[in-house]
C-alpha cells in the first residue's frame, strides 16, 4: 500500500477526532498525544482521578481505529500468567501434552487498569511484551499484534495497597498523560449527554494498513539538525551529572531521563507534525511533548520535596531555560 501523505494523515486524525466527539467531551490535547504514541509505537501512561472517562476514552479509540482491545484490572492476586497467557495440559487422542491458550495481551490495544495495583512480580509480565512486542511462555516466544499500545492507568489519589511502577518500566511508557477535571461547560455537555440519551454508536475511521503506513511515514520524516540538536539538549539538560546542566537540575534531580527520552522527543514531533499535515517537525513539535515525554523520568531529589517541587515543574523550568541555537 502506498504511504499517505502529511495532508491525508492530517484529514485522518480529524475523522478520528469527529467520530471520538461523538462520546467524548473536550481531552482534545489527550486524544492528540495518545495518536502520536501509537503512530509513533509508543505507550502512554494516564494518571487521573475515577470519573474521568479513561476506560471510555481508550475503548472508543479502539472502535474508532479497527484495533482490537482487550482490558485488563490490575489486582494485587493477579498472576503473569494471567496477562500473557500459560501452558495447561490437555488430553488428545490418550496423550497428555501442553496446549497454550493466549492471555489478555494479544491485542492491538491494551488497557491495563490501575497498573499500581499489582505486585512488580506480575507488573514486569508487561516489560517484555511493551519493548520487544513479544511474550515468552513456556520457552518459546509468540509475537504480538501489529500494531500493539499498552495504555496504562493510575488514580493519583489512593496509595495505600499500590506497588509503585519501578524506573525501568516507567521508561517503557512514551508519554505520562495527565487528565484534568472537565472545565464547567464541558461537564455540563457531559451530563447532558449521558442522561438524556443512549451513547451513540462509532464507526471505524481508519484501517489497520493506514495505520501502519502513518507509522512508516513518521520513521521516514526528516529531522532538521536543529531539531535534533534541541531535543538531545533538553533531555540532557536533565540529568545532573552533565557539567552544563541548569541549575534547576543540578540543584533538585537525583537522576535525569536517559536516551530513549531523546528518541521518544522526535518521534513524538514528528507524529505531532503529521497530525498538523507537516512533513517535518519543528522545536515547538518538540516542547510541545517534551512535558509528558520527560516528567515521569525526571526523579527529583530530597531538597525538592522539601521546597515542594515535582517532576513536572523541573521540566516546565527547563523549558524556559533550554533555547534553541541559532544557526
Amino acid at each position: 500500500m502506498t504511504d499517505l501523505s502529511p495532508q491525508a494523515v492530517k484529514a485522518v486524525y480529524e475523522r478520528i477526532y469527529a467520530e471520538l466527539s461523538k462520546v467524548m467531551v473536550g481531552q482534545e490535547a489527550i486524544i492528540r498525544l495518545l495518536l502520536a504514541s501509537l503512530f509513533s509505537r509508543g505507550h502512554c501512561l494516564l494518571i487521573g482521578v475515577p470519573g474521568l472517562a479513561k476506560t471510555l476514552l481508550v475503548r472508543s479509540l479502539a472502535e474508532t481505529l479497527t484495533l482490537t482491545f482487550n482490558r485488563i484490572q490490575f489486582t494485587p492476586d493477579l498472576m503473569p500468567s494471567d496477562i500473557v497467557g500459560s501452558e495447561l495440559l490437555q488430553e488428545r487422542d490418550r496423550k497428555l501434552e501442553f496446549e497454550y491458550f493466549a492471555g489478555p495481551v494479544f491485542a492491538n490495544l491494551l488497557l491495563a487498569d490501575e497498573v499500581n495495583r499489582t505486585p512488580p512480580k506480575t507488573q514486569s509480565a508487561l516489560l517484555e511484551a511493551m519493548q520487544e512486542h513479544k511474550v515468552t511462555v513456556g520457552g518459546k516466544t509468540r509475537a504480538l499484534p501489529d500494531p500493539f499500545l499498552v495504555v496504562a492507568t493510575q488514580n493519583p489519589i489512593e496509595q495505600e495497597g499500590t506497588y509503585p511502577l519501578p524506573e525501568a518500566q516507567l521508561d517503557r511508557f512514551m508519554f505520562s498523560l495527565n487528565l484534568d477535571y472537565p472545565e464547567h461547560e464541558e461537564e455540563v455537555e457531559i451530563v447532558r449527554r449521558t442522561t438524556l440519551r443512549p451513547p451513540l454508536p462509532l464507526s471505524a475511521v481508519i484501517s489497520l494498513e493506514e495505520i501502519q503506513s502513518v507509522q512508516r511515514l513518521i520513521l521516514a520524516a526528516p529531522v532538521g539538525d536543529h531539531v535534533l540538536d534541541y531535543a538531545v539538549r533538553l533531555a540532557s539538560s536533565t540529568r545532573p551529572a552533565n557539567p552544563n546542566a541548569p541549575q534547576i537540575t543540578q540543584e533538585f534531580v537525583e537522576w535525569g531521563a536517559g536516551p530513549r527520552a531523546s528518541q521518544y522527543l522526535i518521534l513524538g514531533a514528528k507524529a505531532l507534525a503529521l497530525l498538523d499535515g507537516r512533513l517535518a517537525p519543528e522545536t515547538t513539535d518538540v516542547r510541545e511533548v517534551a512535558l509528558p515525554v520527560l516528567q515521569h523520568r525526571v526523579i527529583t531529589n530530597y531538597r525538592a520535596t522539601g521546597a515542594g517541587k515535582k517532576s513536572r515543574d523541573i521540566v516546565l523550568g527547563l523549558l524556559k531555560e533550554v533555547k534553541e541555537k541559532s544557526y
